[in-house]
């Protein structure tokens, strides 16, 4: 049992060496010519400059609240300063590396992609799979790191809550890296698209287009950076969720307000996340490495192959491990755990959870099933149906995955209070934490197909700047697509185990507040809280949605100028180029100026609603865990399916590119992009972010 915390350390470490591996081997391809190797320059300087410029604002709202952690009575003081300051640099450190060779891989996926997908795709799924492993590897080891360090080494007072605070810091970063670069890459997203595609007739990615190289480089800040940022909160929380409420729920974890010196057979409760974590980290390099190109092969099922190898194997090594870590059915205080399979149970219905979530996204956003082919169909009449169908969709994906939540909540409940036979009402809540790991265990591969994505469209973008031959765009078209998918795939398992992580956080929060917290419909406290629980998830989506909007418009204004300014730039004469780093310019201010109210609203929202009254932030998290996990689900979904109809069109559906429905699916597109890329993906950090707060904080509100 002691040696569980070096094993997660020995996996962290391996997934690192396999991040490494991997960017030696996109950085040994080839580029291709010297004008994509330009082109590649442009974009990686861009991204890597709005990325140093952001972190240098973040790190000013860090410094604030490493200060306040010090300042506010709250348990686990100072140690929970240090920790929450780990994760944050955990994070950013991931993101930064992530990013890096994410803008290396894109010039090299588009170069192979002259050679065919079979080339390109494991070329571009290796470069993700650079940011996969370091998120999941740098996340497993801050929280073996932390464990081993409050808890075992240096046994400090409350030491959970110090573990609860590297939560807090992962998160930190998270909402404003998906704020920051979700408004970046939308706006010059929407402002391209809104001038090039619609007013001036050109293709996307055209080079005449001011905003193109912006594009490409929002790709990365929003897409790579700032998802990576997403998985390595959710990760982090979804085994920081389950160590602390296991120290709340089995009273022997400890004495008065210090820790026990031995924990004795209680320690596998608190070892079990995170050797779930190792486990799955293990199985997700062996899964990685599985996949390859082969011609004739399903894209899909080629990139699909490692995340189905790592689900595989984490089953099979959960029920193991599970076996061996509670041999002997141990007894933890007045309870034996008479049947720890139970507990591997909780995992398998997370991870299949994980993944069928992922798949009625995958439904709702690919062109292949009826509701994206339904959203088309409605571009014959024009962009109002499209719009209509587009909502409509999106509105009902809710129901599928809501249902398979609850169904997940209900089981992990049933099988974690199995495990306990009596003590099912005391320890069911630590089975629904416990299946929020499952869905996030195989974080490496998710991440790493979540990633390949943005390579593959930017290589598209760079194939079609560099005017490589059509049948290039082809290859690069085939695999941008099944990136959008990969991607909707992805932001359904972060969705659904934001759901079930923040309600283990919230009844952590609960616990810490003892008997001075009544969550009573009938208490009118509760009552206000929940409807501006409720509320706030709303109005943080207008904030995001109104940030892209007002960005935007400064670049179609920018984009405007130039088409009108610079001679020949429209009609593309030769020598004539845009001035992109205008527009990269554009973009980085307002993405830095419009992220700060939302992503402070997150924090200060908990602090003022707690000082004022608990009670009340009880009711207030309640609210807003519900609505925003529905709005994050809906907007997603929404905007995936917008985006891919828009696809389905372009390659040949319905009259093909420039006729009237593929204008109206283009409108409707440009809708979806900050549904799918801003609000929609921070709605999940949002709800953490705010729980994990209030958990840290608990002990200055009483």
């Amino acid at each position: 049992m002691t040696a569980v915390p070096y094993l997660a350390l020995i996996a962290s470490v391996l997934a690192l060496l396999l991040a490494y591996y991997f960017a030696k081997v996109v950085l040994r391809a080839e580029q291709g010519t010297e004008l994509m190797r330009e082109i590649g320059a442009a974009i990686r300087e861009g991204a890597m400059a709005f990325l140093r410029r952001e972190y240098r604002w973040v790190s000013v709202f860090v410094a604030a609240m490493f200060v306040l952690l010090l300042i506010v009575p709250i348990d686990g003081r100072p140690a929970a300063s240090f920790a929450y300051l780990m994760g944050a640099v955990l994070s950013s450190v991931a993101g930064f590396v992530g990013m890096r060779i994410a803008t290396a891989a894109n010039t090299r996926t588009a170069n192979a992609a002259r050679q065919g997908a079979a080339k390109a795709l494991p070329l571009a799924f290796k470069g993700g799979a650079v940011m996969g492993f370091s998120v999941a590897g740098l996340a497993l080891l801050g929280i073996s790191i932390n464990y081993l360090l409050w808890v075992k080494w240096l046994g400090v007072d409350q030491a959970f809550q110090v573990v609860a605070a590297f939560g807090l810091g992962a998160s930190s970063i998270a909402l404003f890296a998906r704020i920051g670069g979700g408004i970046y890459t939308k706006a010059a997203d929407v402002g391209g698209d809104l001038v090039g595609k619609v007013e001036a007739g050109i293709p996307e990615d055209d080079p005449r287009n001011p905003a193109t190289i912006a594009d490409a480089v929002g790709d990365n800040v929003g897409d790579v950076a700032g998802m990576g940022a997403d998985l390595f909160e959710s990760y982090a929380g979804s085994i920081v969720a389950p160590v602390v409420l296991a120290s709340l729920l089995v009273p022997v974890f400890l004495e008065g307000d210090s820790l026990a010196g031995s924990f004795g057979d209680a320690e596998g409760l608190l070892m079990y996340p995170i050797l779930i974590g190792a486990l799955g980290m293990i199985a997700s390099i062996i899964g990685a490495l599985f996949v390859r190109g082969r011609e004739g092969r399903s894209l899909s099922g080629q990139l699909h192959t490692g995340q189905y190898v790592a689900m595989a194997l984490t089953v099979v090594f959960a029920i193991v491990g599970t076996l061996v870590l509670f041999s002997g059915s141990p007894t933890v205080g007045e309870y034996e755990l008479s049947a720890p399979i139970f507990l591997a149970f909780t995992i398998i219905v997370g991870l299949l959870g994980g993944w069928a979530i992922g798949f009625t996204s995958e439904y709702f956003t690919s062109e292949h099933f009826r509701p994206v082919k339904g959203i088309a169909q409605q571009s014959e009449t024009g962009p109002a149906t499209v719009t209509i169908e587009g909502i409509a969709q999106g509105k009902l994906s809710t129901l599928p995955a809501v249902a398979l939540v609850v169904t997940m909540i209900g089981l992990s409940y049933l099988f974690g209070g199995l495990a306990f036979g009596e003590a099912g009402d005391v320890i069911g809540l630590y089975g629904v934490s416990l299946a929020a790991i499952g869905m996030l265990a195989v974080t490496g591969v998710i991440v790493a197909v979540d990633a390949y994505g943005p390579i593959a469209d930017n290589a598209g973008g760079i194939a079609e700047m560099a005017e490589l031959p059509p049948e290039v765009r082809g290859v690069t078209d085939s695999l941008d697509s099944l990136g959008n998918t990969t991607a909707a795939v992805a932001k359904g398992f972060a969705v659904g185990s934001a759901a079930v992580t923040a309600l283990a956080l919230f009844k952590s929060f609960s616990l810490t507040a003892g008997d001075q917290v009544f969550l009573d419909i009938n208490d009118t406290a509760v009552t206000i809280g929940l409807f501006l629980g409720a509320m706030t998830p709303f109005i943080f989506a207008a904030l995001t949605m109104s940030s892209v909007g007002r960005a935007a418009q400064a670049m179609i204004v920018e984009v405007r100028r130039q088409f009108a300014e610079i001679p020949g730039l429209r009609e593309g004469e030769p020598g004539v180029k845009p001035d992109s780093r205008r527009c990269v310019d554009i973009s980085t201010q307002a993405a830095l100026r419009e992220m700060l109210l939302p992503g402070g609203l997150a924090v200060v929202l908990p602090l003022v609603i707690g000082f004022i009254d608990v009670n009340a932030l009880g009711g207030f998290l309640a609210g807003a865990v519900v609505t925003g996990f529905l709005i994050a689900i809906y907007m997603a979904n929404s905007g995936g399916a917008w985006d891919n109809a828009k696809k389905y069109i372009e390659a040949g559906a319905h009259g093909g590119k420039g006729t009237d429905a593929h204008a109206a699916a283009v409108v409707g597109d440009t809708i979806g992009d900050p549904f799918k890329d801003t609000s929609g993906p921070a709605m999940n950090i949002l709800i953490k972010v705010m729980t994990i707060v209030s958990l840290v904080f608990v002990p200055a509100f009483l």
